[in-house]
């Protein structure tokens, strides 16, 4: 069962297929993804894909480091979990689907659970604190690729 979890969805007036390229380029992420500081390829697929990569994240009441496995499933979307790191697990995913007027409606969500110690500071943030946090891991992707999609 994940302490923090959020999904999220908006309509961006881009093809399916621009998003999830801007999505699956991985490394460069953190330049509009909003909570991710950092990310640097560890392997590469057959593709040249990063399948698996450390990345850190800013949560706003502390900093994670994390290694990640992404599956990517074009041009419909992709899915990441942890497999080391400061977090005792994390799973996310990004999903695009045609907007019936054109467009993408592209869903973002992530499923976080925390370190003990992590866990014992999420104790203090409760309330309008934690809302903020997962504003931050879910919202700010959304938008951030929204941005990154319409050339805005």
């Amino acid at each position: 069962m994940a302490d923090l979890s959020g999904a999220a969805t908006i309509e961006i007036a881009a093809p399916p297929e621009r998003c999830f390229a801007i999505a699956a380029d991985v490394e460069r992420a953190p330049a509009w993804q909003g909570a991710m500081r950092s990310a640097e390829a560890l392997e590469h697929g057959p593709d040249g894909r990063p399948l698996l990569v450390r990345a850190r994240i800013d949560a706003l009441v502390a900093g994670v480091t994390l290694v990640l496995r992404f599956a990517y499933d074009e041009p419909h979307g992709m899915t990441w979990e942890r497999e080391h790191g400061d977090l005792k697990g994390l799973e996310g995913s990004w999903r695009f689907e045609p907007a019936p007027g054109g467009g993408t409606v592209a869903t973002y969500a992530l499923d976080i659970r925390l370190n003990r110690a992590l866990g014992l500071l999420r104790k203090g943030v409760r309330g309008p604190a934690e809302a903020r946090v997962r504003s931050l891991l879910t919202d700010r992707p959304l938008e951030g690729l929204k941005r990154e999609a319409e050339g805005a």
